[in-house]
């Protein structure tokens, strides 16, 4: 159920989706006598598309997000035991239709579980990624990303694939249950870096504790935190990402799925 309304709230709380519905029920409204509410309604989705697109709202609110744990430095303590890489890289129904890994603009989940894999040779890998479709089937991302990562050279035997997580809560709850982490050992946990905070938060929650190895920055840092978008769709790609994260953030925490609102690198 929770994965359901996930999935539904999703979609509503995405700015781009309420933009372009707030414009449709304008249209729709200027063949009722409502004409004028209609026409407020459309000039309003429309500049909000606007405003989503061209100001730097996305870089704002992605920002925060990727600032939040910066880049994993090996302070010591014992040898890595194992690598928690989370899906979301790859394409999966293009993969399973073209019969190759499709990867996406997280690619960078995969490259650097193969760079952790060369470094820590005796280090497991876990790759956490079901089927997340909701309407339509979208195909199990961990069987290509499996493939991927056994062409870069790391052995099949030290691959693991959780192949039936389908959103961040089911991806620690599968991925705990494979890896039965002991007292001392060392697991990372590679995603991309505005999704770290959420991710992390859920790891800590059940108890199974995780190094974050952030990756995939989408921004430069502070000094994007003004800097506008060029293109519509860059914009409200950015933005859509950055909400659904906050929203994320929101709904874990209210549903007890993290201990805090905006967990941090230490233990809050």
């Amino acid at each position: 159920m929770f994965f359901l309304v996930s999935k539904l709230l999703g979609f509503f709380a995405l700015p781009s989706n309420a933009a372009v519905l707030l414009g449709v029920v304008g249209l729709v409204l200027l063949l009722t006598p409502f004409v004028r509410t209609g026409q407020a309604l459309l000039v309003a989705g429309l500049l909000l598309v606007a405003v989503l697109g061209w100001s730097p709202l996305g870089n704002a609110l992605t920002v925060p997000l990727e600032q939040r744990f910066p880049p994993w430095q090996d302070g010591g303590g014992g040898p890595i035991t194992g690598i928690v890489v989370l899906g979301g890289s790859v394409t999966a129904d293009v993969s399973t239709a073209r019969n190759v890994t499709v990867l996406n603009e997280a690619a960078e989940r995969l490259t650097a579980a193969a760079a952790l894999a060369r470094k820590y040779p005796q280090a497991k890998i876990i790759h956490s990624g079901g089927d997340n479709g909701l309407l339509f089937t979208s195909g199990v991302e961990s069987v290509p990303a499996m493939t991927l990562l056994a062409d870069l050279g790391v052995p099949a035997d030290r691959l693991i694939a959780e192949d039936r997580s389908r959103n961040t809560v089911e991806n620690a709850l599968f991925t705990k249950r494979i890896a039965d982490p002991k007292p001392g050992e060392r697991w990372l946990l590679v995603t991309s870096a505005y999704h770290m905070p959420r991710a992390i938060g859920v790891f800590r929650k059940l108890g199974f504790p995780v190094e974050p190895y952030p990756v995939d920055w989408r921004t430069r840092g502070r000094v994007d935190l003004y800097r506008p978008f060029f293109s519509i769709g860059d914009g409200l790609r950015r933005t859509d990402t950055a909400v659904r994260e906050w929203v994320g953030l929101v709904v874990y925490r209210v549903t007890g799925r993290t201990a805090s609102l905006f967990p941090g690198p230490d233990g809050d």
